[in-house]
C-alpha cells in the first residue's frame, strides 16, 4: 500500500483514489454536500481552504488543502 500525504499529517492510499478534483464547479460542489449530508465527507482541511476534493473508491469523498495540482504531482513522482 502506497499512502499519498494530503497535507497536515493526513495520508490517503495511492490505490483506492479514483479522481483528485478542483472544487470550483458547481457539480463538485453538490458532490461535496451530498457526501456530507449522507456522512461520507472527511475534512482533512484543518480548517484551511478547500483546495482539493479527492474521490475514493469506497464512496467518501476527501476534501484537502493542497492543491489538486501539487498532489497530481506528487502521484506521477
Amino acid at each position: 500500500m502506497t499512502l499519498l500525504s494530503i497535507g497536515f499529517g493526513n495520508a490517503l492510499s495511492q490505490e483506492r483514489i479514483i479522481s483528485i478534483l478542483t472544487p470550483d464547479s458547481a457539480p463538485v460542489k453538490r458532490l461535496v454536500h451530498i457526501a456530507k449530508e449522507s456522512g461520507n465527507l472527511i475534512d482533512a482541511t484543518c480548517g484551511r481552504k478547500t483546495q482539493s476534493v479527492i474521490i475514493m473508491d469506497s464512496d467518501h469523498v476527501v476534501t484537502s488543502a493542497m492543491s489538486a495540482e501539487a498532489l497530481a504531482g506528487k502521484i506521477n513522482k
